[in-house]
C-alpha cells in the first residue's frame, strides 16, 4: 500500500465529504421543506397552527388599519370641535354686542319717554287726556309712569273710565323685558 502524503490524504477526505453532501445540496426545495410527521394528528395540528398564525396576522393588519382610521376620525372630530369652539366664541362676542346695543336702545327710549312725559305734564289735563287716548296703551302707561303723581292723576281724571281702568291695570302689572 502506498502511503499518502498529507495533501493527498486531505483531498481524498474532502472528496468523500463532498460526495456525502451532494444529495442534500441537490435535493429539491419542496422535499427539503417538507417535514416528517409521526402521525396524522401532528400534521393536522401543524396545519391548524399555521392557519391560526395566518388568521392572527390578518387580524393584526386589520387592527392596524382600523387604528389608523380611528386616528383619522379623531383628528377630524378634534378639528370640528375646534371650529365649533371658535363659532361659539364668535357668538358670545356678538351676543355681548347685541346686549350692549339693546341697553343703549332701552336707555334712549326711556329718555325719549321721559321727555315726552314732561311735554304732556305741561299740557292742560284735558288736552293731555285727549292725546293719551289715541296712544298705544304701553306707551301711555310709560308716559304716566314718568310723570309726577299729581299730573298723572289729573290726566287720568279726564280720560274715559274704561281707558283709565285699562291704563291702571297695565300700570300695575309687572312688565319683564
Amino acid at each position: 500500500m502506498k502511503t499518502q502524503t498529507y495533501p493527498d490524504f486531505f483531498s481524498s477526505q474532502l472528496c468523500i465529504f463532498l460526495a456525502a453532501l451532494i444529495p442534500f445540496i441537490c435535493m429539491p426545495q419542496a422535499q427539503a421543506e417538507e417535514k416528517q410527521y409521526g402521525s396524522v394528528e401532528e400534521r393536522r395540528l401543524e396545519s391548524t397552527l399555521v392557519q391560526e398564525r395566518e388568521n392572527m396576522k390578518k387580524e393584526r393588519e386589520q387592527l392596524v388599519l382600523r387604528e389608523k382610521e380611528l386616528k383619522t376620525l379623531e383628528q377630524g372630530v378634534d378639528k370640528k370641535l375646534a371650529e365649533l369652539d371658535g363659532k361659539i366664541e364668535e357668538l358670545r362676542v356678538l351676543q355681548k354686542k347685541i346686549e350692549a346695543l339693546l341697553r343703549k336702545k332701552t336707555l334712549a327710549e326711556k329718555k325719549k319717554t321721559e321727555s315726552l312725559a314732561k311735554i304732556y305734564e305741561k299740557m292742560t289735563p284735558v288736552k293731555a287726556a285727549q292725546a293719551l287716548s289715541g296712544v298705544d296703551e304701553k306707551l301711555a302707561t310709560s308716559l304716566l309712569e314718568s310723570m309726577k303723581v299729581k299730573s298723572a292723576a289729573k290726566i287720568l281724571d279726564q280720560i274715559s273710565r274704561q281707558k283709565a281702568a285699562t291704563l291702571s291695570t297695565e300700570y300695575s302689572t309687572l312688565q319683564i323685558e
